[in-house]
């Protein structure tokens, strides 16, 4: 048992803020994504422009608690796990909402009104990984369930590959059909934005696998 673990038999029950914190942040992100695939699923404009404005608000809110998380840094002697660790998983996940936010803002500010399918899929599967980023972190308050911790992580790395293709192939068919060279802009700033979000989730989930290597 690590030094920091047997400190924590003597942090009061209620001084454990950390990990509420975490999972408001991962609900949030999760939150985000649901709006966001439902904003690019949606045919009427002026229903995504709303949808968009909420995935603005919910940014704030995760901005609001990563705030709180480093206050309580500077405030807490003691951790339950590494402060460098908490600080990077902190600073993933509200990476990930951040470019959600960006996808969702350049969609609205360059007037996309061709929601296409590599939209569609980038979408779904920061979902999906936003999903398994949330089930890690609920799991990260006891670390019993090492196992579910763990699975969550590889599914995250695997939607992160499945990124990846769909990123660059959206990429090359860009250059190989889009004539329009403001069109071709505008398209590869968003694919880059919404790929970039599954990266985030990956950082997140390399953060949590090695508290499980740090804490095994």
């Amino acid at each position: 048992m690590s030094l920091n673990s047997i400190f924590q038999y003597f942090v009061p029950k209620d001084k454990k803020v950390f990990f509420p914190l975490f999972e408001q942040a991962s609900s949030n992100v999760v939150a985000m994504a649901t709006v966001l695939v439902e904003a690019v699923n949606s045919a009427n404009s002026n229903t995504r422009e709303e949808l968009f404005k909420q995935i603005d608000k919910l940014e704030n809110k995760g901005d609001e608690i990563t705030h709180q998380i480093y206050l309580e840094l500077g405030k807490n002697f003691i951790t339950p796990f590494d402060r460098e660790d908490i600080h990077s998983l902190a600073t993933a996940i509200d990476d990930v909402a951040d470019y959600i936010q960006g996808a969702a803002n350049r969609m609205m500010l360059y007037n996309v009104d061709n929601i296409n399918e590599p939209i569609k899929k980038l979408s779904e599967l920061i979902l999906q990984a936003s999903i398994d980023l949330e089930k890690a972190v609920k799991e990260l308050r006891d670390l019993k369930n090492v196992r579910n911790i763990a699975d969550s992580c590889i599914r995250i790395n695997s939607v992160e590959n499945q990124a990846d293709y769909v990123f660059d192939r959206a990429v090359g068919d860009l250059f190989l059909y889009e004539k329009d060279a403001i069109n071709l802009i505008k398209y590869k700033e968003i694919y880059a934005a919404l790929e970039t979000a599954t990266d985030m989730c990956e950082d997140a989930a390399n953060v949590m696998e090695s508290i499980l290597v740090k804490n095994a």
